[in-house]
């Protein structure tokens, strides 16, 4: 019923098998393992691209995880418009919830067919899919520690193949040490990838998943790898290896490009920004905290910009504005008379001078023309 999937498995194994045949021998034990641990790496590698996307698809999720527990509060008792929602804010961040769950299950049929062609390696078999007569005879006189590689501990009929059931206690030196190590990995895999999740995202459905992957999953392993034939652990063992490698892999790269990716917005923030001691263009708006710089003496003020007062001006504009005060550089005695001595109309000299005392200091700057001096009253 499952032939399309027995079949490309069948396949894969006979081609990496007749590769290593060439080398080790085809009866050769070493030949089959390298066959199944090189068939692992091809579905793998098969899959690089699916596992790619589902790292950067989590990563989005992680970004947006605030967004989604603000829809999960906001419509808590509306499940059918809280999906709604989170399918659109999926969308708006381009993520595609089932390419997170890709890669996972491309590996199951995987599984399901090697455990069946591996289980039908049986003496006296004239094929078994691609392989012929001699490939059979091949697999079952290859063993390993003097167990063959498609024995378990415990044959079920259920688990797929025509192995003889029951219990084989001779299988467990060999198998119990694989069952160990390939939970030991399955854990490790599993908590680097849990390692990476950001906690400020996490809920209570991320909670559940983390410890089914962290310790079930492990422990499943373990008790079900009775039923599992070496072969299959030995495959179990090659994917979590090349799990390992390929999270280490690409999880550096990804990172590499958050930090390029940071380091590109700062420098657009930098060249954006004034430079240390650079003034503002016209227009230019200070930044926050910046206050706006004086002008130079003898500098124009630019457009929009009120010119400050200098010191040397205060104290004469002062004067200029207090009514009956001397313009200055003048004392007042001379009755704001020019400083080369000259009179205005009436005369020049003392007499002048006089006069224009008398007349209460009639003639005054233009600052103060058309007003009345607040001098001595006329007699």
């Amino acid at each position: 019923m499952l032939d399309f999937i027995y079949y490309p498995v069948s396949f894969i194994l006979w081609c990496w098998h007749k590769v290593f045949g060439f080398v080790f021998g085809e009866a050769s034990a070493i030949s089959w393992i390298l066959g199944i641990i090189f068939l692992t790496f091809t579905v793998r590698g098969i899959m690089f691209k699916p596992f790619v996307n589902q790292v950067r698809s989590m990563k989005k999720m992680q970004d947006f995880a605030p967004e989604i527990k603000k829809i999960q509060k906001k419509y808590g008792n509306d499940r059918q418009r809280q999906a709604m929602e989170m399918q659109k804010l999926q969308r708006e961040h381009g993520v595609n919830p089932l390419g997170s769950c890709l890669p996972m299950l491309l590996q199951i049929p995987v599984f399901i067919g090697l455990n069946w062609v591996l289980r039908n390696f049986q003496a006296g078999r004239d094929k078994n899919y691609f392989f012929d007569a001699g490939g059979v005879e091949s697999y079952v006189n290859a063993k390993i520690f003097g167990v063959n590689l498609g024995d378990a501990i415990h044959h079920a009929s259920m688990m797929g193949g025509t192995g003889q059931s029951g219990w084989h206690w001779d299988v467990a030196p060999v198998a119990v040490p694989l069952m160990i190590v390939a939970s030991i990995a399955t854990h490790f895999t599993a908590r680097h990838s849990v390692a990476r999740q950001n906690p400020a995202s996490a809920t209570q459905q991320t909670a559940v998943m983390n410890k089914l992957t962290l310790w079930i999953f492990p422990a499943g392993v373990l008790i079900f790898g009775a039923f599992f034939p070496i072969g299959l652990l030995l495959y179990w063992l090659a994917n979590n290896g090349w799990t390992l490698m390929q999270q280490r892999l690409v999880y550096t790269k990804i990172d590499k490009e958050e930090e390029a990716k940071k380091a590109e917005a700062m420098e657009k923030r930098t060249a954006l920004g004034p430079k240390p001691g650079q003034k503002p263009q016209p227009g230019q708006k200070p930044q926050p905290g910046q206050k706006p710089s004086k002008p130079q003496a003898g500098q124009k003020p630019k457009a929009g910009q009120k010119p400050a007062p200098q010191s040397g001006q205060s104290g004469q504009s002062a004067q200029q504005k207090k009514p009956g005060g001397a313009p200055n550089g003048q004392r007042a005695g001379d009755g704001g008379a020019p400083k080369n001595g000259s009179a205005s109309k009436g005369g020049s000299g003392t007499k002048g001078g006089g006069a224009w005392a008398k007349n209460g200091g009639a003639l005054r700057g233009s600052t103060n023309q058309g007003k009345k001096a607040p001098g001595r009253k006329r007699r």
